[in-house]
């Protein structure tokens, strides 16, 4: 039974993939991937975020269907499927037409995803899969670099969201860097806004770092958070974890 319904203006989708990781370390099914993204959502958390890679050293094909199911349960709570939709991201896609798919570019064997996608190279092939998606229902973000000039080439090509990706934020926190860092993502987020955009963000985002982001990024609508909130989670608990992280988004 839900539990925990809790408006919120900005999004906090948990990314699970570390928990499926810590998982297959074992043959055991412990811990329950199910079971981590229940506690999350009762907890208050506005969606479940899953990467399955090619090389499922993480999430594996048989959690999708598993983890679609229990969102059934959860119907103002949103699925996101993220990965490049030129490996095994659309078969995943197709099956179960999540709420949001986010297409990032990332190579098989790649240790984190670590760049977006660049404009105009990458228009021509992304375009198609962009169109099928949005045929499926599913609407879908990009995973972009804070360089504005590129919003609107994103917006051209069918997106409806971007995802801003965040590490060289995170790494300048708490550095002479950041409020540079900080004026980027702000000026990509005003010329996604201006395109058409909706906007998400995420990758290394945590505790310390996530209320200067939220409070200078205007027009944020979700941020996906899965290691640091993960990391988290074992000293505190999941339903403790997802509060703090909520309590940082709020205005």
């Amino acid at each position: 039974m839900n539990t925990s319904m809790i408006p919120q203006r900005l999004a906090l989708s948990v990314n699970v993939n570390k928990v499926a990781l810590l998982r297959n370390s074992r043959h055991l099914g412990i811990p329950s991937l199910v079971r981590a993204a229940q506690q999350c959502l009762q907890a208050g958390a506005n969606g479940i975020t899953i990467h399955p890679r090619p090389d499922e050293r993480h999430i594996r094909a048989s959690d999708v269907p598993v983890l679609h199911a229990l969102m059934q349960s959860w119907p103002e709570r949103e699925f996101n499927i993220e990965g490049n939709p030129f490996h095994n991201l659309m078969d995943h896609v197709r099956a179960v037409r999540p709420h949001q798919v986010t297409f990032v570019p990332d190579s098989e064997g790649q240790f984190t995803s670590d760049h977006g996608w660049a404009f105009p190279q990458d228009a021509e092939r992304l375009k198609p899969l962009i169109d099928e998606c949005k045929a499926l229902g599913v609407r879908v973000s990009l995973f972009m670099d804070p360089i504005p000039e590129q919003m609107a080439a994103a917006r051209a090509v069918g997106a409806d969201r971007v995802e801003l990706y965040t590490e060289p934020y995170a790494a300048a926190f708490g550095t002479p860097e950041q409020a540079m860092q900080l004026q980027r993502y702000a000026d990509a987020a005003v010329a996604a806004t201006q395109a058409g955009l909706g906007l998400n963000a995420g990758h290394d985002l945590n505790r310390d770092n996530l209320p200067a982001f939220v409070a200078a990024v205007k027009g944020l609508q979700e941020v996906s958070i899965g290691h640091a909130l993960m990391a988290d989670a074992l000293e505190m608990g999941y339903a403790a974890t997802v509060q703090a992280y909520l309590a940082c988004l709020k205005p």
